[in-house]
């Protein structure tokens, strides 16, 4: 494990996408051909309104981990694809007034060290919405620990995103985000 400390900062990620990609592909296992269909769908979410985005950066400017999400928009592809499983759940007014996180990923090498926790609550407190949205793989992982600890409880389990081998849990917690743990 690394001891080097990392500075939680905005970040033009349209600009660090190969760099964000390679953290994403390590700590997510995606193969090349995953990582170039997710780079045009990168840069295509940070022209999204409100999308931001915040790196978790090491002192000599290496990217170790990174967010972004943006305000919900229900024309949206993850939103039309979540939206019968919400709705068989009664959740589905949750894709309204919700600040989406759509990645959040930390190098191995530095996870399980809150740079994660960092992440998510450093970008979710600037937004202005009453909650937050995201899905993660529906399974018990440290990411899903991460995410209850920090207030979000499950809306629908068993989703299915085509193309994707695994089904995915969407998750919802009010803002700000719970501290502690």
């Amino acid at each position: 494990m690394d001891d080097t400390e990392v500075v939680i900062a905005p970040v033009n990620l349209a600009a660090r996408v190969d760099e964000a990609l390679a953290v994403q592909a390590v700590a997510f296992g995606l193969d090349a051909a995953e990582v170039a269909v997710r780079r045009h769908i990168v840069l295509r979410h940070l022209l999204s309104p409100g999308a931001c985005a915040y790196g978790a950066t090491t002192p000599d400017g290496r990217l170790v981990g990174f967010v972004y999400g943006m305000p919900n928009d229900r024309s949206h592809w993850w939103s039309t694809v979540v939206e019968p499983y919400l709705r068989a759940e009664g959740n589905v007014e949750w894709l309204d007034g919700s600040f989406v996180i759509t990645e959040l990923h930390v190098h191995p090498d530095f996870q399980g060290r809150g740079v994660g926790r960092d992440l998510i609550t450093t970008i979710t407190d600037r937004s202005e919405l009453p909650r937050s949205i995201l899905s993660a793989i529906d399974t018990e992982s440290p990411a899903r620990g991460l995410y209850r600890s920090l207030g979000y409880t499950d809306l629908a389990r068993q989703v299915h995103f085509p193309s994707a081998p695994r089904p995915y849990a969407v998750m919802g917690a009010p803002l700000p985000l719970r501290r502690g743990n």
